[in-house]
């Protein structure tokens, strides 16, 4: 293939694109449309070890969230199917549907905001799916096959023994990796205690827990065996939106071209300066421990997850042959066009104060919710009836206890004042923690005190110290009196 002035090779890899057009196509694809494999050098150096402490906390926090309880609630429970929904070991159900929604607006605009501020960071260090590659299968990965060179070689060469037993024992350790992360996914769903029955009891007795099991263990193995960085290209919502919140004061990894440029090979003793070329050597160290497959050096890319391997591999090389480190950093766009530091902008600080307001309020939401939730419903097709002067309506009640703790309950008519309340059982009503109890009671009015048809009548619940805990508006019911 013949190259003209607007071509170039990009990464060494034979990959003919215009330097005007590389944005039009992602690193991890031919110009033929066939996906062209990444195989990311080991990285290393300072970055690279915080994130790996990052993660490992982070999958510990996933692997132990299953089994920790707070007041015998689970931490984290999003049992959707039966309507079960414990966050922070606080109960949540159907009816603080509302809230979880607005939670999730609030969080969402924390997002955005951290992203304009912040660019990418989530991506490359706390995102499961940067974890869970880089942290876990990765790891695997160069442990069997061995670093970026071996890993290519063994991918030309034909199906030897060598290649054969790497790569079986390399899959059957990402399906059985892809089979215990579906298990504890599992269990922040349902509860470690239906996980560990479905297992013990087999797939016979509970054959929809286990072909779930078995499709999750599936779209595991696919994901981290196979389809892997282009999740994050092709598929995430949050790399397509960062392309239109990021702007030049964002923080991101960025290439610096004034030190940089003009790129040259690195020849020992030489004065650059005086030679005319910049602190970029043309190592492609850079390029070839990038995950996602870019170079960085062609500016800000949609596939950039922020994951710090570029900058590890270039502060490497740059100590070695003594040119200061940093030629790839955090910066922001607007720090290396004018090459002043990035300081920490009102604009940052507006977001920061915006962003810390937020999570307030959605600490708030999810902690300000009340403890018991009433309702007083009249049974389909009554009606009021008349006894001793007395008018007597029929109510159905629904207590909801939300709290951790047991409650005894009175009901009490709360407006208008000399209504009264007659239970079929006892005055005091026990609803136990998380539970629905459900009963009926009589109200009645005094049939003098009953001036109109329908009366609106607020039903107050207190606990056994005389606090109202919660209230129900609803309508009494009554003869009809032609008004004069």
């Amino acid at each position: 293939m013949s190259l003209n002035e607007n071509t170039e090779i990009r990464g060494g890899q034979g990959q003919v694109l215009s330097p005007e057009t590389y944005r039009d196509s992602i690193g991890t694809m031919e110009q033929s449309g066939k996906r062209k494999w990444v195989f990311p050098k080991k990285p290393k150096g300072k970055y690279t070890n915080y994130r790996t402490i990052v993660a490992y906390i982070l999958l510990a926090f996933y692997l132990a969230v299953p089994f920790v309880k707070i007041n015998g609630n689970p931490l984290i429970l999003l049992n959707v199917i039966d309507r079960e929904f414990f966050i922070l070991g606080q109960p949540f159900y159907p009816q603080d549907f509302f809230l979880l929604t607005v939670g999730a607006i609030v969080a969402l605009i924390c997002i955005i905001i951290f992203t304009i501020a912040f660019g990418r960071i989530f991506c490359g260090w706390i995102c499961p799916q940067t974890i869970f590659l880089e942290s876990v299968f990765r790891k695997i990965e160069f442990a069997i096959e061995g670093d970026r060179n071996r890993q290519m070689k063994l991918d030309r060469q034909e199906w030897d023994t060598e290649k054969i037993w790497k790569r079986l024992l390399k899959w059957t350790i990402f399906f059985i990796l892809s089979l215990i992360f579906t298990h504890f996914m599992m269990m922040t769903i349902v509860g470690y205690e239906k996980v560990f029955q479905t297992v013990t009891e087999g797939p016979f007795a509970h054959p929809t827990n286990f072909i779930v099991i078995i499709l999750f263990t599936i779209a595991f193995y696919f994901v981290f065996a196979w389809f892997r960085e282009q999740v994050c290209t092709l598929v995430c919502p949050y790399g397509r939106l960062q392309g239109v919140l990021i702007d030049k004061e964002t923080i991101n990894v960025f290439y610096d071209y004034h030190r940089g440029e003009n790129r040259a090979k690195w020849r020992k003793g030489e004065d650059r300066e005086a030679a005319g070329k910049g602190d970029c050597i043309d190592c492609y160290q850079c390029v070839v421990v990038c995950p996602t497959g870019i170079d960085i050096r062609d500016g800000q890319q949609l596939e950039c997850v922020n994951c710090t391997a570029c900058i590890d591999a270039c502060d490497e090389v740059m100590e070695k042959v003594g040119l200061p480190k940093g030629l790839i950093r955090y910066a922001s766009e607007k720090e290396i066009e004018t090459r002043q530091p990035t300081r920490f902008t009102t604009r940052m600080k507006i977001f920061m104060i915006v962003l810390v307001a937020l999570q307030l309020l959605l600490a708030y939401l999810l902690y300000s919710r009340g403890d018991l939730e009433a309702k007083f419903i009249k049974p389909a097709g009554s009606t009021f009836f008349v006894r001793d002067k007395m008018i007597v309506n029929t109510y159905n009640y629904t207590f909801l206890n939300k709290s951790n703790d047991k409650k005894i309950l009175t009901i009490k008519v709360i407006e208008p004042s000399h209504g009264e309340v007659i239970y079929s059982g006892s005055s005091k009503i026990t609803v136990d923690k998380d539970k629905i109890t459900k009963g009926t009671v009589n109200i009645t009015f005094p049939e003098k005190e009953m001036n109109l048809s329908k009366q609106n009548i607020t039903i107050g619940v207190y606990d056994l110290k005389g606090n109202l805990v919660d209230s129900y508006d609803t309508y009494f019911e009554g003869p009809f009196k032609l008004q004069f």
